[in-house]
């Protein structure tokens, strides 16, 4: 009997220190891991020599990499002077860039005086092209007494094709008196054809006479047909008081 419990005691110890084995092992791996991905739970003290001096190797790549690409915060004061030298050239290269291109953030002060003036005429003739376009911001300081002239004739040919295609945007003032009696005429053509198709807008005040009998002709005839197709926009109420039978029908009323 003693010998059996002596046993079952002994076993129970072996089980108990199996499992704080085990709980330990797997807390050093937890530990392992956090280290490895940077997190703020790693402690230190719980790798081995061996696992702390590869993490820190590691770690070490990571910086320099984020400080090579710029993709993260450089953790500058970890890099030799070589790594410091080697990153401080690609920073500014990536910088001149930027500046070059205008895609991203440019630092003047960390062009050269050769680079400096360089942007300085890629921006002039970015400015240019964006005077010359209507596109993004325009300095017409940046620009000659040539430019100039060209610049604002390229405006008055935009804004005549603005008024031809798109009166809302049209500035009237920009247009001399031949232009604006053809941007009228096109006005006038526009708002009469979309009130003789019923489609857009429509100022039937604008309309001369004889045009206005033509879209209440139009009109009549769509409601015609409107009506024969007993379609619900049908006004029947319309007939009333037509006198020219000649050029309409009074429809039945749809069969129900």
């Amino acid at each position: 009997m003693q010998r059996a419990l002596a046993a079952f005691v002994l076993s129970v110890a072996f089980v108990c220190v199996g499992l704080a084995q085990t709980s330990t092992t797997s807390t050093q791996e937890q530990n392992l891991r956090d280290c490895l991905d940077g997190f703020g739970t790693c402690n230190r003290s719980l790798l081995t020599p061996t696992q702390a001096r590869q993490i820190a190797d590691v770690q070490h790549d990571q910086n320099l990499w984020v400080c090579l690409t710029g993709n993260g915060e450089c953790s500058y004061s970890a890099l030799s002077p070589e790594e410091s030298k080697n990153v401080a050239t690609v920073e500014q290269r990536r910088n001149t860039l930027a500046c070059e291109t205008t895609i991203g953030i440019c630092n003047q002060a960390l062009l050269t005086p050769a680079q400096a003036e360089t942007v300085a005429e890629i921006q002039k003739e970015q400015n240019k092209l964006n005077c010359e376009t209507g596109v993004n911001s325009c300095d017409y300081s940046l620009l000659s007494a040539a430019e100039l002239v060209k610049v604002h004739e390229l405006e008055r040919e935009h804004n005549l094709l603005t008024c031809q295609t798109d009166p809302q945007l049209c500035d009237q003032s920009l247009l001399t008196p031949a232009q604006a009696t053809e941007v009228a005429r096109i006005t006038y053509q526009r708002n009469f054809v979309s009130c003789k198709a019923g489609n857009g807008f429509c100022d039937d005040s604008l309309l001369n006479p004889a045009d206005a009998k033509v879209v209440a002709l139009a009109q009549r005839q769509r409601n015609i047909l409107a009506c024969e197709g007993g379609d619900d926009t049908c006004d029947r109420s319309s007939f009333l008081g037509v006198n020219d039978h000649s050029q309409l029908t009074l429809p039945a009323p749809p069969r129900k």
